[in-house]
């Protein structure tokens, strides 16, 4: 217990620190004079599970029981559960065209399924310049004028049920940049160029068309994102100001449901819920009291949707069974940090704080004291008052667009957020992707391979840090890994 109080009182101290903004006054980016958490600390407070497993994302969190563990469990079922095209007995379900075929298709084990680009090009069976079937992504297209095509609207849908068209096929090319860090060590960044095939309205110019790819997020603690504290985050955006490091961070608001609220969720924070409702429309085509119209209304798939035997009569998922899926994603368990007494990860976690990472990547925040309350009304005040460690700020930040022509700008608006912002990404769980999903494919698109790589992506905002890390020695660069891999 006093070691536990202990861990606290310096996390509370290292979050104190981060709002001071305290740096060196010296011309050098050196190892800021901050206090760095140790020992063994709770990731989200009493919801912190302790599983290293490849199930480690996808456990209930300690305070789920009675009823609430059964619709945990209900929940758990129609996120994984294939979905088909008579989901209901009346013709309702997936489709006619769609994204994914159940949640779990493109967010496995709670985690990220690996991005089949990379899995066609590891296993062999295609190159990375051809077209491949189901690729467990989303696909953004507007015009570059920023409006959206009337025919396709913000996704394109790339899957679609027997006897019915896609909206597209996706290609892609890899471009690859041979890089050396000054110590001499090489590295690569790989950028993947993203083009649309087989069309299934006419084809669209690619001169008037941007398409950006995103690869799942890990369910990771979404049940506390949606209890953080707005003022806390609020007050961040006011504070996050570090000229010595060009760092800036601002909030993404959004409209939704018709009122302007605080974005916390997805890449540019451009949702200030867990889009369940969104997700079974758009991801999988999938009506609700919601979006009651199908996600292809008004186009010809519509027509070849009902030559197949498609009613569209009714919803095709119950505001119930979305609100157990909601209960579910905010019930899961934020997996506690490992390896914490290991001398390269404590090295690491200070290297990591003398790049300055911890200015966006905030250790510690907290989750407003009635918790949070779920699509229909149902409350969970376990998630309420709350110390967390997320690793994030949930603020959007300039990454810039110094590296290979574009960096990370994919030229796509969310709200407030432009294309060359991005909310930083919480780390929380991030060492057990591999072990979950069986890879390491980081950043939006996942154009990085493992963490070097995605630190090495890091421009505008995140560039003073970027290097600084690539000064670090090889073996302070493998320190800042294990620390990364114990979170």
């Amino acid at each position: 217990m006093k070691q536990l109080f202990a861990t606290k009182t310096a996390l509370l101290l290292a979050a104190l620190a981060l709002l001071c903004g305290c740096a060196d006054d010296s011309d050098q980016l050196t190892v800021l004079d901050v206090d760095v958490p140790d020992g063994y600390a709770l990731s989200a407070g009493t919801a912190t599970v302790f599983y290293n497993s490849s199930v480690a994302y996808d456990q209930p969190a300690p305070w789920v029981s009675g009823s609430y563990d059964h619709r945990f469990n209900a929940g758990d079922r129609l996120y994984d559960n294939v979905k088909g095209t008579n989901n209901n007995g009346a013709g309702g379900g997936l489709g006619p065209v769609y994204a994914g075929y159940s949640c779990g298709s493109c967010h496995h084990n709670a985690g990220r399924t690996e991005p089949s680009y990379w899995t066609a090009v590891k296993n062999g069976s295609n190159d990375a310049s051809g077209q491949f079937g189901f690729t467990s992504m989303l696909i953004y297209i507007t015009r570059k004028n920023g409006a959206f095509f009337p025919d396709y609207g913000r996704v394109v849908h790339d899957q679609s049920i027997y006897g019915v068209k896609a909206e597209g096929k996706l290609k892609v090319s890899i471009d690859s940049l041979k890089c050396t860090f000054p110590d001499g060590e090489p590295y690569t960044l790989c950028l993947p160029r993203w083009s649309i095939t087989e069309w299934y309205a006419d084809s669209i110019a690619p001169a008037d068309l941007f398409c950006t790819v995103r690869i799942p997020l890990r369910h990771v603690g979404m049940g506390q994102i949606m209890a953080l504290d707005p003022i806390e985050i609020e007050a961040l955006a006011r504070q996050s100001n570090y000229p010595e490091w060009g760092i800036s961070g601002r909030a993404n608001y959004i409209t939704e449901r018709g009122i302007l609220q605080l974005g916390l969720s997805g890449n540019k924070a451009q949702h200030a819920d867990l889009t369940v409702e969104l997700g079974f429309s758009s991801d999988m085509g999938m009506t609700n009291s919601r979006y009651p119209e199908e996600i292809c209304e008004g186009q010809l798939q519509m027509s070849q949707g009902s030559m197949m035997g498609l009613s569209y009569e009714q919803l095709d998922v119950s505001a119930d069974d979305m609100e157990n899926v909601d209960l579910y994603m905010q019930c899961l368990g934020v997996p506690a940090r490992r390896g914490v007494n290991d001398p390269d990860v404590i090295a690491g976690e200070r290297l990591f704080y003398g790049a300055g990472c911890h200015l966006c990547h905030a250790p510690t925040l907290h989750t407003r004291p009635r918790g949070t309350t779920l699509l229909l009304g149902t409350t969970l005040p376990w998630l309420g008052r709350q110390t967390i460690h997320p690793y994030s700020d949930f603020l959007i930040h300039d990454m810039g667009s110094e590296l290979m022509g574009v960096g990370l700008n994919d030229n796509y608006v969310s709200g407030l957020c432009r294309g060359n912002e991005w909310r930083t990404t919480p780390l929380w769980g991030i060492g057990l992707q591999q072990r979950v999903n069986g890879h390491t494919y980081f950043l939006h698109d996942g154009r990085a391979r493992n963490f070097i790589e995605a630190i090495m992506w890091h421009g505008g905002e995140g560039w003073a840090s970027r290097q600084k890390f690539a000064s670090y020695s090889k073996t302070q660069r493998n320190q800042v890994v294990k620390f990364l891999e114990s979170l």
